[in-house]
């Protein structure tokens, strides 16, 4: 009996382009619950694991091959009833029951030919607060004080490289966020997964595409009432729409490309559609954006280690656009915050920002 509820349970699962023979060579991986990511470079196999590292894998040990990688890519291209050439080199799949994200590039770009990206994403929790704390990822003094800044409705922007895991830990932060109140994800690709990991939550999960973008979804949002945006990524004008919505009480999570957390405001003021938007907005980002992160990755041995390198409070006082960092390289350099940030808190009903309520 549980073995044909296995069964079942397989074919419910691997479903439509992606079926099960289709992606048989690539199987191992896609089950090995500590792989991340798996990466076709033109002639390699390469995967990202849990701890961080890229590990290539020998010829001898897979079966993928070129062969195999030029007919999985045409299969997505016919399903989507796409060209896959020189003048469209890009191909951008995913599979909502597989929790994969696949991007193709097509051999004329990808000179060691054609290559194969597919990011596994997942509806559980990478990340736990012990787990956080033991790996090394923050203090627990830091992690307190984020998680306290999400049930006061402190707006924060988690900014880093590429692969940081920026996403991963706004998933993390978002828990904390209180099943009553209205929560809207925005996402290109459904990576948050805030519905099945609070199933109880007050929800509404928006999926931008070609034809409906960052802009438009966050325009929808003004007649949603949301209490709280999760916003995957600010990558472009719609930062104008979204510091209108902050300025609307609406509060949430967002993340962005940068690698200080003091250049925050100047990067969202540098993607607005014009200058005048950028000269009437950036006072309105000092008042709304109260928390700034930098997750930053460095090699540790063989392993890319991940952790919070910056923190900063912003806001505006006497009609000053104030940054004060909290953090520097990992250390926190001050338990005072700022009065304004603390009123906040306080108003929040905490009195001790760098400890958990145990209730």
């Amino acid at each position: 009996m549980q073995e044909d509820s296995k069964m079942a349970d397989e074919d419910k699962i691997l479903t439509g382009i992606l079926t099960k023979e289709r992606l048989k060579p690539l199987l191992p991986f896609l089950e090995n619950n500590e792989i991340t990511d798996i990466d076709w470079h033109g002639n390699s196999l390469w995967v990202n694991t849990i701890h961080n590292e890229s590990v290539r894998i020998p010829d001898n040990e897979h079966s993928v091959t070129s062969e195999y990688i030029d007919g999985f890519v045409s299969n997505i291209a016919n399903s989507q009833s796409k060209y896959f050439n020189k003048q469209n080199y890009k191909l951008e799949a995913e599979s909502e029951e597989l929790c994969l994200r696949i991007t193709c590039l097509h051999e004329s770009v990808a000179r060691t030919g054609t290559s194969v990206f597919i990011r596994k994403t997942t509806k559980k929790l990478r990340f736990t607060y012990d787990n956080l704390i033991k790996n090394g990822y923050c203090s627990v003094d830091t992690l307190n004080l984020l998680i306290n800044a999400v049930k006061a409705k402190l707006n924060i922007v988690i900014c880093g490289e590429p692969e940081a895991g920026k996403t991963e830990f706004g998933k993390f932060l978002s828990m904390y966020i209180p099943d009553n109140q209205h929560t809207v994800t925005i996402e290109d690709t459904l990576e948050w997964h805030y519905k099945d990991l609070k199933p109880e939550a007050s929800h509404t999960a928006l999926q931008v595409n070609e034809a409906f973008t960052y802009t438009d979804a966050l325009k929808e949002c003004m007649r949603m009432n949301p209490k709280r945006i999760l916003l995957s990524e600010v990558r472009s004008i719609e930062v104008k729409n979204l510091i209108e919505l902050w300025n609307t009480g609406s509060k949430g999570i967002t993340t962005l490309h940068t690698d200080d957390v003091r250049k925050i405001p100047d990067r969202m003021l540098n993607m607005m559609p014009t200058r005048l938007d950028a000269e009437r907005l950036c006072n309105n980002i000092y008042e709304n954006l109260d928390v700034g992160i930098l997750i930053r990755r460095k090699k540790v041995g063989n392993v890319i280690k991940r952790y919070i390198d910056q923190m900063a409070c912003f806001m505006r006082v006497d009609g000053e656009n104030v940054c004060t960092m909290i953090l520097e390289d990992g250390k926190l350099l001050d338990k005072k915050l700022p009065e304004d940030i603390r009123n906040v808190l306080y108003k929040a009903g905490i009195r001790e920002p760098f400890r958990l309520d145990k209730q």
